[in-house]
């Protein structure tokens, strides 16, 4: 089958990472049809081939079901915040646990060929032992009810896969960035470094994570839609660095025309893992390479943020 005569359905396209999806699909001829809680005319639609103005969960999403032939579901849509998550679990759970089993139960009933894609997050593994991170073999310790909803999600993919035979797989992304993404570590640093001289930042530097630029993730998934066993099995994605947050700002601040000096408070929020860096090969077997470096992917989005901060 030809990409022109494949359709894939993306929740939550109107946000960060889904815009991404929609264009890598759209510029390789699939039809791309999103759903998202957003107004039509507040949502870029110029790389989907329908759009559909649906908050999840809402029975809506069987008449989208129904009227396309799906190859493929990438799920998008949900929470994205640690913080919010401690502040709120109530809303996290829902927007993630629920929607998805309730998408699921959907592609259960009238689209039950179509593969489906879950984006995780590597909260799953909490604070691990050891680095890098493998998909087995590592404790699995949450300690956020972000992340603690991200693993009963990757569950209820597996169980649909199991008794329902829905192909499911599960994408733990660890650090996503890139042009777009007007929050999170990197946009707060160029923010504070645009307005002071001096700034000071969250924990005491040595935090780590593991970077992914958006463009990488959209090749990413894209590998495992295709290539995955899709038996409820579950990949991370990421590049494989670690990179700690003194590093990063120090990157980040190189990219700026004046002087600025780094200080950390030594105050790391409730919830936030220390330590993150992936073992990618299993997703390498897929055929996944990426191919933006971190100092790449920092320069394009510094120029960007710039630009979207007046500067």
């Amino acid at each position: 089958m030809s990409d022109s005569q494949n359709v894939v359905l993306i929740t939550g396209s109107a946000g960060f990472l889904g815009q991404y999806f929609s264009q890598y699909y759209f510029q390789r001829g699939w039809n791309v049809v999103g759903i998202d809680a957003f107004a039509a005319e507040n949502v870029s639609t110029e790389n989907l081939s329908s759009y559909y103005q649906i908050k999840l969960p809402d029975s809506g999403v069987s008449s989208v079901l129904m009227s396309h032939k799906f190859d493929l579901c990438i799920h998008c849509a949900g929470s994205a915040s640690i913080n919010m998550s401690v502040e709120d679990p109530g809303t996290d759970f829902y927007s993630s646990t629920v929607v998805t089993f309730e998408l699921l139960n959907a592609l259960r009933l009238y689209a039950p060929g179509c593969r489906f894609v879950y984006l995780s997050s590597a909260a799953v593994y909490g604070n691990p032992e050891t680095l890098p991170i493998e998909e087995t073999g590592t404790e699995l310790s949450p300690v956020s009810p972000y992340g603690f909803h991200k693993l009963q999600c990757e569950k209820i993919c597996s169980e649909f896969s199991s008794i329902y035979n829905i192909p499911t797989a599960s994408a733990r992304i660890f650090s996503a960035y890139g042009p777009g993404l007007r929050r999170q570590v990197i946009w707060d640093i160029i923010q504070k470094a645009e307005a002071e001289s001096h700034i000071v930042l969250q924990g005491t530097g040595l935090e780590s994570r593991d970077f992914i630029h958006a463009s990488d993730i959209a090749n990413a998934i894209a590998c495992i839609g295709k290539n995955a066993s899709m038996e409820g099995e579950v990949y991370n994605v990421a590049n494989g660095l670690e990179v700690t947050i003194n590093d990063l700002a120090k990157l980040i601040v190189s990219k700026l025309s004046s002087h600025v000096t780094i200080e950390f408070d030594g105050k790391v929020p409730k919830g936030v893992p220390l330590n993150w860096c992936s073992d990618n090969s299993k997703l390498q077997s897929l055929g996944f390479e990426s191919n933006v470096s971190l100092n790449e992917g920092i320069t394009e989005f510094t120029s960007w943020a710039l630009k979207e901060l007046g500067n």
